[in-house]
């Protein structure tokens, strides 16, 4: 299956959240069981390296995310919004188009030097990518790559994150917000 049939399968959603929005919905995907096997397919295969860990955020992150756990064989950690894990926890704030957000993981989990692939449906500012690559480079990880299904390049984020050093991969672009 080609990124052109993939993103036949994801529905554009008009004006949301917001007037001007362009929302790609992977639900339409994700229901088709070819579809969703390439995705994953598609998405690993751009991953350079064999991870230890696969990060996937909140809350699109955690499907693919579990996918290529499965297919690497390794460990998947869920990188949630603020409040919503049990025990103690490590967080970031990150600042968004309008207001802050936080991302949070449990604390000791992630160990020094874990070659860490961080995972998310879409990639649009980059602004919760980061703050995730962030998070567990603090707990002293190794981002080897970012890997999402979408990008938006007209926002940004991909080469915000490039710039920055961290390795992207996305299978489907579109243009526009």
């Amino acid at each position: 299956m080609t990124s052109d049939d993939l993103a036949a399968l994801i529905r554009t959603i008009p004006d949301h959240p917001k007037p001007g929005i362009q929302f790609r919905d992977i639900t339409t995907l994700l229901l088709d069981g070819a579809g969703f096997h390439a995705a994953v397919s598609g998405m690993a295969a751009q991953i350079e390296t064999r991870p230890d860990l696969i990060a996937g955020i909140e809350a699109r992150g955690f499907l693919f995310g579990a996918a290529l756990a499965h297919h690497f064989g390794c460990g998947l950690l869920t990188l949630r919004k603020r409040n919503k894990l049990p025990g103690q926890v490590t967080g970031i704030n990150y600042a968004l188009e309008y207001g802050e957000d936080r991302l949070e993981m449990p604390h000791g989990l992630v160990r020094s030097g874990q070659r860490v692939v961080l995972v998310d449906d879409l990639i649009a500012t980059g602004g919760t990518a980061w703050a995730a690559a962030q998070l567990l480079s603090g707990a002293g990880a190794e981002i080897v790559q970012a890997a999402f299904l979408i990008d938006l390049p007209d926002l940004g984020g991909a080469a915000r994150l490039q710039d920055k050093g961290l390795k992207t991969s996305s299978l489907i672009s579109f243009a526009g917000h």
